[in-house]
């Protein structure tokens, strides 16, 4: 959990100025300086003039502390100007923390798996006896239904062609496929494309 904690910084000052030339001209801004380096001559400034702020750096607290109690709420320019110290903002660890190796096992490339991780085992395969054994008896010229119908699905019936070949239903064994030859395709007939007639239009 991230805590947000807020310190203060006794050796800088924001200094809210409503006053834009302060960022434009810079004798204004040598003016607005020299209010400052009379408490601290290392004192540096930073302008920020889209927010109309100006960080000033002071190397003593004691001279900011006593800057801003005198300057505050002052006159500057025709506009009031107010003092702030600043405050640092800290959430949190302030190293970035690696990722929570909860589900890290399922990145490509994979990492080391989770502690108490284990393989699953694969099920073992449900056999339905009862549609091998309906499947078996299945011959040629015969319906069978393999599942009966529910009110609420309907049946499932096969239908076995018959055999071309018009012999015996039973399969027949390996010496008999090698002596009786394979039975012809039927040829496919195309169909007739009809005479041409010149003096026909189309």
């Amino acid at each position: 959990m991230h805590i947000k904690t807020t310190k203060c910084n006794r050796f800088c000052l924001v200094a809210s100025v409503t006053n834009q030339e302060v960022f434009h001209r810079p004798e204004a801004q040598t003016t607005f300086e020299a209010l400052f380096r009379s408490f601290d001559p290392e004192v540096q400034f930073q302008y920020f003039k889209s927010f109309r702020r100006v960080r000033i750096s002071f190397s003593d607290a004691l001279a900011a502390a006593e800057a801003r109690l005198r300057l505050h709420k002052t006159d500057f320019s025709g506009k009031e100007m107010r003092l702030y110290f600043a405050q640092s903002v800290h959430i949190g660890n302030p190293r970035l923390e690696p990722p929570k190796p909860d589900k890290q096992f399922l990145i490509s490339p994979p990492a080391s798996p989770p502690v108490g991780w284990s393989q699953s085992l694969d099920a073992t395969p449900v056999v339905n006896y009862d549609l091998l054994c309906a499947i078996s008896k299945l011959g040629p010229g015969g319906k069978y239904e393999l599942h009966t119908a529910t009110p609420t699905t309907p049946s499932v019936v096969v239908h076995v062609c018959d055999d071309e070949r018009g012999g015996d239903s039973s399969a027949p064994d390996d010496s008999d496929q090698d002596d009786k030859p394979r039975p012809l395709r039927p040829k496919i007939v195309q169909t007739r494309r009809p005479d041409y007639t010149p003096g026909e239009e189309q």
